[in-house]
């Protein structure tokens, strides 16, 4: 069977290819470029194809995505494809090899900017799709394919707007289309973020009077931040990384005469099974209650949560996980699974109670950097697992 879809995977590269070259030439920027014309090449490749599929629009009526929907002719549950088709910014063009939107193909790889985070995946996952379409009426449940936009502001319109979604059937897994051969994305450290405005009396810095200004009060909480106790990695747990706390903004004061009198903060804590979102927000809290109590001020410190996502582990004979790490290796591809220490989509899906998998994709170099591209001889395997995959959970 793996042999019949590996040449399967062969016939269908050129095609996939092709789609991914023109979805790169569309530059979709999140936050500086529209999402129209990216998303109009996938919708006019669907519809030639007659492949069913709907636009999805956030609250305030934004196109986020797109929703490809194959119901088998079956009971069963629904599994999702997702690949992100906005991208991050290009940075310095000038500093280039070749333009960010060329999508041409260079000594076999794929270049410009989405090539390989996510626009080579958003085309495969649409051929499988095609693949599929033809034989629905044999398999059970249904594959939703969602190519969706907003993703590199980390706002996630376009999940939120599947998710939400009242016709959509809610899916029992997704797999999403990030690069990299080596590993299958299971799990990820969650997150706990806060905004926090350190406050101090105003004054003029030539005057008589000492005052301890915002920035030195800010600067002691910083020093209370980095020193603070965290747990190490909990193997009862089955977690492998540690929760991390990380000072990421420190915002405060004007000129050379005034001093400061308030200074904003931002803290994020990346949590674990064991340390989660209101064990960081107590650390932080018990951090803050210091600083007041030392360098105590009229207007106490406020601490603002802003973000909280959780912690998500699959054990490799969990699906979606255990589909798409049995399909590769009976392609002789070796893949580990790996718990990721940043955070991705499958955090807001875990925050569901949806299971995913992210990063199993074709190797690839310059991600959101310079000279982005993606690696072409490894597709016709990668395509082959994916297939297989999905096959096998829709009972194929």
């Amino acid at each position: 069977m793996i042999e019949d879809l590996s040449q399967a995977a062969q016939v269908r590269t050129a095609s996939v290819v092709e789609l991914a070259s023109e979805l790169i030439r569309r530059p979709s920027r999140a936050g500086i470029d529209a999402y129209g014309p990216v998303l109009g090449v996938l919708e006019n490749w669907l519809a030639a194809r007659d492949l069913p599929h709907r636009r999805l629009h956030d609250a305030a009526g934004a196109l986020v995505g797109l929703l490809v929907e194959i119901p088998g002719g079956r009971p069963g549950p629904w599994w999702t494809l997702d690949a992100c088709v906005d991208t991050a910014p290009y940075g310095d063009e000038a500093a280039w090899s070749f333009s960010p939107a060329c999508g041409d193909i260079m000594d076999g790889w794929l270049c410009g900017r989405g090539a390989a985070d996510s626009k080579l995946a958003a085309a495969m996952f649409c051929h499988i799709a095609a693949d599929l379409a033809p034989c629905a009426a044999d398999l059970a449940g249904g594959l939703a394919v969602l190519l969706d936009v907003d993703e590199h502001t980390g706002g996630f319109g376009g999940a939120r707007a599947y998710l939400t979604d009242r016709v959509a059937a809610r899916p029992a897994g997704v797999m999403i289309g990030y690069p990299g051969l080596d590993e299958i994305v299971v799990g990820g450290r969650g997150l706990w973020r806060a905004a926090i405005t350190v406050h101090a009396p105003s004054g003029h810095s030539g005057s008589g009077q000492t005052v301890v200004s915002a920035i030195s009060r800010a600067a002691r909480l910083v020093h209370l931040l980095d020193t603070a106790a965290l747990p190490d990695v909990d193997v009862g747990s089955g977690f492998p990384l540690p929760p991390k706390l990380s000072v990421t903004a420190f915002h405060g004061g004007q000129g050379f005469s005034a001093i400061c009198d308030r200074v904003d903060i931002n803290v994020d804590v990346r949590t674990t099974l064991v340390f989660d979102a209101h064990d960081a927000e107590t650390l932080i809290r018990k951090a803050v209650a210091e600083l007041d109590a030392e360098l105590p001020v009229a207007v106490p410190t406020d601490v603002t949560s802003v973000a909280t996502w959780p912690p998500f582990r699959l054990a490799e004979d969990e699906q979606p996980a255990a589909a798409l790490l049995g399909a590769a290796a009976e392609a002789g591809l070796t893949v580990r699974p790996k718990t990721a220490g940043p955070s991705n989509i499958g955090n807001l899906l875990a925050g569901e109670g949806i299971a995913a998998t992210a990063g199993f994709g074709v190797p690839y170099e310059g991600l959101h950097g310079i000279d982005e591209r993606a690696h072409l001889a490894e597709l016709p395997a990668v395509y082959a697992v994916y297939h297989r995959a999905v096959l096998g959970l829709l009972g194929g």
